[in-house]
Protein backbone atom coordinates (compact mmCIF):
# COMPACT_ATOMS: atom_id res chain seq x y z
CA UNK A 1 0.00 0.00 0.00
CA UNK A 2 1.22 3.53 -0.45
CA UNK A 3 1.84 4.77 2.78
CA UNK A 4 1.56 8.65 1.40
CA UNK A 5 -1.69 8.80 1.16
CA UNK A 6 -2.15 7.68 4.59
CA UNK A 7 0.29 10.57 5.22
CA UNK A 8 -1.71 12.84 3.09
CA UNK A 9 -4.30 12.67 5.19
CA UNK A 10 -2.47 13.68 8.29
CA UNK A 11 -0.64 10.62 9.85
CA UNK A 12 2.80 10.85 10.48
CA UNK A 13 5.10 8.07 8.33
CA UNK A 14 5.05 5.97 12.08
CA UNK A 15 1.42 6.07 12.39
CA UNK A 16 0.73 5.27 9.14
CA UNK A 17 3.30 2.41 9.39
CA UNK A 18 1.70 1.27 12.53
CA UNK A 19 -1.93 1.22 10.82
CA UNK A 20 -0.84 -0.57 7.92
CA UNK A 21 0.42 -3.11 10.32
CA UNK A 22 -2.49 -3.59 12.51
CA UNK A 23 -4.86 -4.11 9.45
CA UNK A 24 -3.05 -6.90 8.31
CA UNK A 25 -1.84 -7.94 11.83
CA UNK A 26 -5.15 -7.62 13.86
CA UNK A 27 -4.97 -7.27 17.34
CA UNK A 28 -1.51 -7.50 18.14
CA UNK A 29 0.93 -6.53 21.32
CA UNK A 30 3.10 -3.73 21.28
CA UNK A 31 6.34 -5.43 21.87
CA UNK A 32 5.28 -7.43 18.31
CA UNK A 33 3.88 -4.53 16.46
CA UNK A 34 7.16 -2.69 17.16
CA UNK A 35 9.25 -5.26 15.13
CA UNK A 36 6.39 -5.71 12.41
CA UNK A 37 6.19 -2.20 11.59
CA UNK A 38 9.89 -1.78 12.08
CA UNK A 39 9.04 1.32 14.36
CA UNK A 40 11.18 1.69 17.71
CA UNK A 41 9.08 0.75 20.69
CA UNK A 42 8.87 4.20 22.08
CA UNK A 43 7.54 5.71 19.31
CA UNK A 44 5.29 2.93 18.93
CA UNK A 45 3.91 4.06 22.11
CA UNK A 46 3.66 7.39 21.01
CA UNK A 47 2.04 6.71 17.74
CA UNK A 48 -0.71 4.31 19.15
CA UNK A 49 -2.30 7.20 21.44
CA UNK A 50 -2.37 9.40 18.28
CA UNK A 51 -3.85 6.70 16.14
CA UNK A 52 -6.46 5.86 19.28
CA UNK A 53 -7.32 10.31 19.19
CA UNK A 54 -8.05 9.96 15.80
CA UNK A 55 -10.40 6.78 15.94
CA UNK A 56 -8.14 4.72 13.70
CA UNK A 57 -6.79 1.91 16.96
CA UNK A 58 -8.30 0.25 19.92
CA UNK A 59 -6.15 -0.71 22.70
CA UNK A 60 -7.31 -3.40 25.37
CA UNK A 61 -5.83 -4.99 27.96
CA UNK A 62 -5.23 -9.06 28.86
CA UNK A 63 -3.53 -10.45 31.55
CA UNK A 64 -2.14 -7.05 32.21
CA UNK A 65 -0.33 -6.50 28.14
CA UNK A 66 -1.65 -3.38 26.08
CA UNK A 67 -2.88 -5.18 23.10
CA UNK A 68 -3.74 -2.92 20.06
CA UNK A 69 -5.93 -3.39 16.82
CA UNK A 70 -7.19 -1.71 13.90
CA UNK A 71 -10.49 0.06 13.59
CA UNK A 72 -12.38 -0.24 10.46
CA UNK A 73 -10.59 2.10 7.64
CA UNK A 74 -13.59 3.40 6.91
CA UNK A 75 -12.73 5.98 9.82
CA UNK A 76 -10.38 7.26 7.10
CA UNK A 77 -13.55 8.85 4.94
CA UNK A 78 -14.70 10.35 8.41
CA UNK A 79 -11.51 12.15 8.63
CA UNK A 80 -11.98 13.76 5.51
CA UNK A 81 -15.39 14.51 5.90
CA UNK A 82 -14.77 16.05 8.97
CA UNK A 83 -12.12 18.07 7.89
CA UNK A 84 -13.88 19.64 4.43
CA UNK A 85 -16.58 20.47 7.52
CA UNK A 86 -14.29 22.52 9.20
CA UNK A 87 -12.87 23.92 5.97
CA UNK A 88 -16.05 24.58 5.09
CA UNK A 89 -17.21 26.66 8.39
CA UNK A 90 -14.94 29.21 8.12
CA UNK A 91 -14.75 29.19 3.78
CA UNK A 92 -17.62 32.37 3.76
CA UNK A 93 -15.10 34.49 6.30
CA UNK A 94 -11.61 33.35 3.93
CA UNK A 95 -13.33 34.54 0.54
CA UNK A 96 -14.57 37.80 2.15
CA UNK A 97 -11.06 38.46 2.96
CA UNK A 98 -10.01 37.39 -0.54
CA UNK A 99 -12.41 39.27 -2.10
CA UNK A 100 -11.58 42.66 -0.37
CA UNK A 101 -8.23 42.06 -2.45
CA UNK A 102 -7.70 43.85 -5.59
CA UNK A 103 -7.38 41.50 -8.52
CA UNK A 104 -7.12 44.04 -11.31
CA UNK A 105 -3.66 43.48 -13.32
CA UNK A 106 -1.79 40.83 -11.32
CA UNK A 107 0.50 37.90 -11.75
CA UNK A 108 1.27 34.97 -9.95
CA UNK A 109 3.26 31.75 -10.86
CA UNK A 110 1.84 28.45 -9.62
CA UNK A 111 4.19 25.82 -9.14
CA UNK A 112 3.48 21.69 -8.72
CA UNK A 113 0.48 19.55 -8.89
CA UNK A 114 -0.96 21.07 -6.05
CA UNK A 115 -0.11 24.55 -8.04
CA UNK A 116 -2.07 23.52 -10.79
CA UNK A 117 -5.04 22.34 -8.91
CA UNK A 118 -4.94 26.15 -8.04
CA UNK A 119 -5.45 26.91 -11.62
CA UNK A 120 -8.25 24.54 -11.86
CA UNK A 121 -10.39 25.88 -8.92
CA UNK A 122 -9.37 29.09 -10.83
CA UNK A 123 -11.69 28.01 -13.42
CA UNK A 124 -14.32 27.39 -11.32
CA UNK A 125 -13.78 30.50 -8.99
CA UNK A 126 -14.29 32.70 -12.79
CA UNK A 127 -17.18 30.73 -14.05
CA UNK A 128 -16.85 31.61 -17.58
CA UNK A 129 -15.75 29.83 -20.77
CA UNK A 130 -12.31 28.57 -21.28
CA UNK A 131 -10.27 29.11 -24.35
CA UNK A 132 -7.42 26.65 -24.90
CA UNK A 133 -4.52 27.30 -27.76
CA UNK A 134 -2.26 24.95 -28.53
CA UNK A 135 -4.31 22.55 -26.50
CA UNK A 136 -2.11 19.53 -25.28
CA UNK A 137 -4.71 17.20 -22.86
CA UNK A 138 -2.10 17.34 -20.14
CA UNK A 139 -5.35 16.98 -17.57
CA UNK A 140 -4.81 13.56 -18.64
CA UNK A 141 -1.34 13.36 -16.56
CA UNK A 142 -1.63 10.69 -14.00
CA UNK A 143 -0.93 12.75 -11.08
CA UNK A 144 -4.73 13.81 -11.58
CA UNK A 145 -6.45 10.95 -11.91
CA UNK A 146 -8.35 11.11 -8.81
CA UNK A 147 -8.53 15.35 -8.96
CA UNK A 148 -9.67 15.95 -12.65
CA UNK A 149 -12.95 13.98 -12.45
CA UNK A 150 -14.15 16.22 -9.26
CA UNK A 151 -13.19 19.35 -10.64
CA UNK A 152 -15.06 18.48 -14.63
CA UNK A 153 -18.70 17.36 -12.75
CA UNK A 154 -18.23 20.69 -10.83
CA UNK A 155 -17.32 22.43 -14.25
CA UNK A 156 -20.66 20.91 -15.47
CA UNK A 157 -22.63 21.40 -12.82
CA UNK A 158 -21.73 25.32 -13.31
CA UNK A 159 -22.29 25.28 -17.12
CA UNK A 160 -18.66 26.22 -17.77
CA UNK A 161 -18.06 25.63 -21.72
CA UNK A 162 -14.50 24.58 -23.46
CA UNK A 163 -13.13 25.77 -26.83
CA UNK A 164 -10.14 23.97 -27.42
CA UNK A 165 -7.34 24.14 -30.36
CA UNK A 166 -5.78 21.39 -29.87
CA UNK A 167 -2.40 20.17 -31.33
CA UNK A 168 -2.04 18.11 -34.09
CA UNK A 169 -0.51 15.08 -32.43
CA UNK A 170 -3.65 14.88 -29.33
CA UNK A 171 -6.14 13.59 -31.99
CA UNK A 172 -3.85 10.08 -32.07
CA UNK A 173 -2.06 10.64 -28.94
CA UNK A 174 -4.26 11.37 -26.48
CA UNK A 175 -7.89 11.05 -28.27
CA UNK A 176 -9.83 10.48 -24.71
CA UNK A 177 -9.57 14.00 -24.27
CA UNK A 178 -11.92 14.67 -27.21
CA UNK A 179 -14.84 13.40 -24.91
CA UNK A 180 -15.29 16.04 -22.32
CA UNK A 181 -18.39 17.52 -22.13
CA UNK A 182 -19.69 21.08 -23.27
CA UNK A 183 -16.39 20.93 -25.08
CA UNK A 184 -16.06 22.00 -28.78
CA UNK A 185 -12.45 21.93 -30.60
CA UNK A 186 -10.74 21.75 -33.54
CA UNK A 187 -7.03 21.21 -34.19
CA UNK A 188 -3.99 22.96 -35.44
CA UNK A 189 -1.73 21.98 -38.35
CA UNK A 190 1.18 19.25 -37.64
CA UNK A 191 3.78 22.61 -38.09
CA UNK A 192 2.22 24.70 -35.55
CA UNK A 193 2.37 22.39 -32.85
CA UNK A 194 4.93 23.55 -29.59
CA UNK A 195 6.14 22.83 -25.85
CA UNK A 196 3.48 25.72 -24.69
CA UNK A 197 -0.13 26.44 -23.94
CA UNK A 198 -2.31 29.32 -23.30
CA UNK A 199 -5.55 29.30 -21.61
CA UNK A 200 -7.97 32.38 -21.37
CA UNK A 201 -11.05 32.60 -18.99
CA UNK A 202 -12.34 35.70 -17.69
CA UNK A 203 -9.49 38.17 -17.02
CA UNK A 204 -6.78 35.45 -17.08
CA UNK A 205 -4.41 34.06 -19.18
CA UNK A 206 -2.54 31.32 -18.30
CA UNK A 207 0.65 30.23 -19.70
CA UNK A 208 2.31 26.66 -19.85
CA UNK A 209 5.36 25.18 -20.91
CA UNK A 210 7.45 22.07 -21.00
CA UNK A 211 3.97 20.17 -21.60
CA UNK A 212 3.25 17.71 -24.11
CA UNK A 213 0.32 14.88 -25.29
CA UNK A 214 -1.45 13.90 -22.39
CA UNK A 215 1.24 14.77 -19.97
CA UNK A 216 2.35 17.76 -17.68
CA UNK A 217 6.24 18.60 -16.72
CA UNK A 218 7.43 16.57 -13.95
CA UNK A 219 7.42 19.81 -11.68
CA UNK A 220 4.82 21.52 -13.36
CA UNK A 221 4.70 25.87 -13.45
CA UNK A 222 2.34 27.77 -15.07
CA UNK A 223 2.02 31.68 -14.89
CA UNK A 224 -1.15 33.82 -14.65
CA UNK A 225 -1.53 37.36 -15.13
CA UNK A 226 -5.07 38.49 -14.13
CA UNK A 227 -5.97 41.62 -16.91
CA UNK A 228 -9.10 42.61 -18.67
CA UNK A 229 -6.91 44.19 -21.21
CA UNK A 230 -4.78 41.37 -21.50
CA UNK A 231 -6.92 38.41 -21.72
CA UNK A 232 -9.29 40.12 -24.34
CA UNK A 233 -6.19 40.40 -26.55
CA UNK A 234 -5.95 37.12 -26.30
CA UNK A 235 -9.34 35.85 -26.78
CA UNK A 236 -9.23 37.65 -30.53
CA UNK A 237 -5.85 36.10 -31.18
CA UNK A 238 -8.00 32.52 -30.40
CA UNK A 239 -11.00 33.84 -32.71
CA UNK A 240 -8.84 35.08 -35.57
CA UNK A 241 -7.12 31.56 -35.12
CA UNK A 242 -10.63 29.70 -34.72
CA UNK A 243 -11.91 31.21 -37.81
CA UNK A 244 -9.59 29.81 -40.08
CA UNK A 245 -9.30 26.08 -38.67
CA UNK A 246 -12.09 25.00 -40.38
CA UNK A 247 -14.87 23.27 -38.77
CA UNK A 248 -15.59 22.84 -35.19
CA UNK A 249 -16.19 19.63 -33.54
CA UNK A 250 -18.58 19.45 -30.65
CA UNK A 251 -19.59 16.97 -27.63
CA UNK A 252 -22.70 18.36 -25.54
Amino acid sequence: MDLKVLEELGLSPNEAKIYETLLSAGKVSINALAVESNVHRRNVYDSIDKLVKKGLASEEFIKGVKYVRAVNPARLLDIVREKEAKVSSVMPELEEMFRRISRKDEAAIYRGIEGFKNYLNDILEVNETVHFIGAKAFWLDERLKYFLPKFDRQRIRQGICFRHIYDHEVRTMSPEILALRMNEYKFFPPEYSSSMAIDIFGDHVVTFYGVSPGHLAAEPVQFTVVSEKLSDGYRKYFNFMWERLGRAQRRK
